[in-house]
């Protein structure tokens, strides 16, 4: 095959063992890449209802066909495994070069299960799979331990992907970590990792992967090169996301202190503009990225001096704004903790908000373990909590099993923001009521990034104040779009600067030699989302999981443009509803079985008949 290498790497911690399977051009055209092969690999490879560190979960990485051509900006790869936040399917996303040499080692996939005696790594380099002892590696961080690996092989080509402390001490959001600054953040994964005594993953690959169609793909991909060092990227060049923070200030639009506002009076001093002016010295870029997005901060002066990490929006809103946090140098110190102990600064944020809430209302200890008074805008307090997450100390010993189950031990559940026990991220969706569908029904809990659908709120294309019919379709469409990308492995930051997805399809041809559209590519993304359905109803999922947290349809929006916004039961009654329609979907949100025979998913048949009766009752 062309574009795909048609292997799949499977490894068994337990017995040490490894073996490779294969898969055909049919199989690769139905599930596209990174997303659709995460899914059907994880459905495919365990039983229904196992727990999500049972060794039997397994720890599924993958690439798309664009990894590792010429196609510009396709250097992602996906994660996936039940997840431990939400019980239900786990899936994250990250890019670099690690995804690359997985693909030049010769796999298209990598499915990992079991559970090692002790602490080991493994070392693929093509065909060899080596497990190496990882003793000395426990308790190190993912930057040591990304060091002392290559030290280890004398090789400093080798690229690595690991968990820090956070991961072995199953921290409920713990992430895995590559090329320093890259992480696979959300839905608990690296905990997985953790619970299988695997500390880290070192790829090399000496392998080329060959397109069907070289020079006409060269010739093509010269033109998207110069398009995407264009206007439509300039944003993420320039400032890169955290420009996000002024726009959604000025829209009323960002969750600040815990979602009590939705504007953040230190707007400016966590700017992407101020971060670029006194603290980014490097801006660099993904494999085959001619856009150069990765923008690197140094504080160089004063109590956090010498740290240096890169920032994005959704980092520095949640460890910044939504934890009342004013000050840049210490939101950049506590983006680097999260980088070295292997957490989702997403996560970690928005719990350490529900903390600071909690403090305020009297339902907490008033000090931290390291005596810091814990309220809104105590950075102190927020990087003392970082330590103890990581390490499961103390009030870090609740925050490290989520907000979910935070607020069931703590017993205060109204202001717990997450959705399906995955926490929010960083847009109010209290006056973003297209985006507030795309959240609620979310396939791997609250995330932007399945989704897009803040996208029409924001820029006018529709009533963003406003709950409607055909939103539903908007969400549907935009979901398929978003798994297209992420199956083929293109960085969404480059969706402005494509001419449509009949060219993306353009592309796939000269790739893999097979003739598709756009109506093709959007099938299979139809196809993948209907599965990922699938196995959450077969998880334990039920319609009323399809929901938001208390406080978006309790407490509006207190000020700005957005003021007095929120979201009614009604609502969003009415625009679930709709979204089951435009999926094709019953009442119950359980695919039909029209749907699934006109998407060739009837072996899953069984599963749902399962989950309707027990919908029934």
């Amino acid at each position: 095959m062309y574009g795909y290498i048609g292997k799949i790497l499977y490894i068994d911690l337990t017995r040490r063992k490894w073996m490779v399977k294969y898969f055909d051009e049919s199989f690769a055209k139905k599930w596209l890449g990174a997303t659709g092969f995460g899914i059907k690999l994880l459905i495919d490879s365990h039983e229904p209802r196992i727990g999500e560190y049972d060794p039997a979960n397994p720890l599924i990485f993958t690439t798309g066909p664009f990894v590792g051509t010429m196609v510009p900006c396709s250097s992602k790869f996906g994660v996936f495994a039940k997840s431990p936040l939400s019980g239900l399917l786990g899936e994250a996303y990250s890019s670099s070069f690690w995804g690359v040499e997985l693909k030049r080692a010769g796999y298209d996939a990598l499915v990992i299960k079991g559970k090692a005696d002790k602490p080991i790594y493994l070392y693929i380099e093509d065909e060899d799979v080596a497990f190496m002892d990882a003793s000395h590696l426990w308790g190190k961080t993912t930057w040591e331990t990304e060091e002392i690996i290559r030290d280890d092989l004398r090789d400093y080509d080798v690229r690595v992907a690991s968990i820090g402390p956070a991961g072995e001490n199953l921290v409920r959001y713990a992430c895995i970590i590559n090329d320093r600054y890259r992480a696979a953040g959300r839905t608990g994964l690296g905990a997985v990792m953790g619970s299988k005594n695997l500390k880290a993953i070192a790829v090399k690959g000496s392998g080329l992967i060959e397109v069907a169609k070289p020079d006409e793909l060269l010739e093509y991909c010269l033109e998207l090169y110069r398009r995407f060092q264009g206007p439509a990227t300039s944003k993420y060049r320039t400032l890169g996301t955290p420009a996000n923070v002024l726009i959604l200030n000025t829209a009323a639009a960002m969750p600040t202190r815990n979602y009590r506002e939705a504007m953040f009076d230190k707007a400016l001093q966590v700017s992407g503009e101020t971060l670029n002016e006194k603290f980014v010295t490097k801006i660099q870029a993904c494999s085959s990225c001619p856009m150069r997005c990765e923008h690197v901060a140094e504080v160089t002066d004063g109590k956090y001096k010498d740290t240096k990490v890169r920032v994005e929006y959704e980092s520095l809103w949640a460890l910044g704004p939504y934890c009342g946090v004013g000050e840049l140098d210490a939101v950049i110190k506590a983006i680097e903790l999260c980088d070295l102990y292997g957490l989702d600064t997403l996560s970690t944020g928005v719990s350490i908000g529900y903390a600071m809430e909690c403090s305020m209302r009297g339902l907490l200890d008033e000090k931290t373990s390291e005596g810091y008074k814990l309220e809104f805008g105590n950075a102190d307090a927020m990087i003392s909590l970082i330590h103890d997450i990581a390490f499961r100390r103390g009030l870090g010993r609740i925050l490290a099993e989520g907000v979910k189950r935070a607020s069931e031990i703590i017993g205060a559940k109204d202001f717990a923001m997450h959705v399906k026990g995955v926490e929010m991220t960083g847009y109010d969706v209290r006056g973003l009521k297209t985006a507030a569908l795309g959240y609620a029904v979310s396939r791997r809990g609250a995330h932007h990034q399945t989704h897009g659908a803040y996208a029409p709120d924001l820029s006018g294309k529709v009533d963003r104040f406003k709950a409607e019919k055909g939103r539903g379709k908007l969400v549907k469409d935009s979901e398929d779009l978003y798994v297209i990308y992420d199956s083929l492995t293109l960085c969404k930051f480059t969706r402005g600067a494509w001419k449509g997805l009949e060219e993306i399809a353009y592309v796939y041809s000269l790739v893999t030699g097979f003739e598709s559209s756009a109506k093709d590519l959007l099938r299979s993304a139809e196809r993948i989302n209907n599965l990922a359905r699938i196995y959450n109803l077969r998880e334990g999922l039920t319609w009323r999981d399809d929901t938001l947290p208390p406080r978006i349809m309790k407490d509006p929006i207190p000020e700005g443009p957005a003021k007095g916004s929120k979201l009614t039961p009604e609502e969003l009654k009415l625009l679930i509803q709709d979204y089951y329609e435009a999926r094709g979907w019953d009442e119950r949100g359980i695919p039909t079985r029209s749907k699934l025979e006109e998407l060739e998913l009837t072996e899953y048949l069984p599963v749902l008949e399962v989950e309707a009766r027990e919908a029934i009752r």
